[in-house]
């Protein structure tokens, strides 16, 4: 298993991207790490679940994880747009609740230029603004070879500057770094693939 660099990843700087899935806090995490630290994570008061700094240490030093809640999304777009423009934190988590407009994803964008930061917004599934630079898919992967395991797929199902494609990825936490692996069943050594 050896780190290969995925296309359009890490995540442009300067531009904004979205993430949807049950993995996309898990790709958050990956890419603020990928893309530059600290890290700014806005996130509405009224959502039931909530982060917790601790839960990061697989991926990064709690204390790089700077956690923001709003009263709306209105307020959360705000925040992010000034973090954006800012350029102080390298890394702007935004969780969207409801659809982007256009106008509304242009001036995250905008900010994210001006700024020279990267934005992610953690979307819905199936929900997703015209202005994003790249969409991802993350989901966890079962690994039969491993109880403890962080594989998981991603998929880009969306690139303005380039081509889509889906690739199992681990996490490794002692080396903070990313490898790209292959298929359970396309393994060397597996039941499906021969010696």
């Amino acid at each position: 298993m050896s780190f290969h660099p995925l296309p359009s990843f890490p995540l442009r700087a300067g531009r904004v991207h979205e993430a949807c899935g049950p993995a996309a806090t898990g790709f958050a995490a990956i890419a603020a790490v990928m893309t530059g630290m600290p890290m700014l994570w806005v996130h509405e008061a009224w959502q039931a679940d909530n982060l917790h700094p601790v839960g990061f240490l697989s991926f990064m030093d709690p204390s790089d994880l700077l956690l923001t809640r709003t009263g709306s999304q209105t307020d959360s777009l705000a925040v992010a747009e000034e973090a954006l423009k800012d350029g102080a934190l390298p890394f702007v988590v935004i969780e969207v609740t409801r659809p982007l407009n256009l106008r509304e994803g242009r001036r995250l964008q905008l900010a994210a230029q001006a700024g020279g930061a990267t934005g992610l917004c953690l979307i819905p599934e199936g929900m997703g603004s015209n202005a994003a630079e790249t969409r991802w898919h993350a989901a966890p992967v079962f690994d039969p070879q491993d109880e403890d395991s962080t594989l998981m797929r991603w998929e880009i199902i969306k690139n303005k500057a380039g081509t889509l494609g889906a690739w199992h990825v681990r996490w490794n936490r002692e080396t903070r770094r990313l490898h790209v692996v292959s298929p359970a069943g396309l393994r060397p050594g597996s039941a499906d693939t021969p010696d």
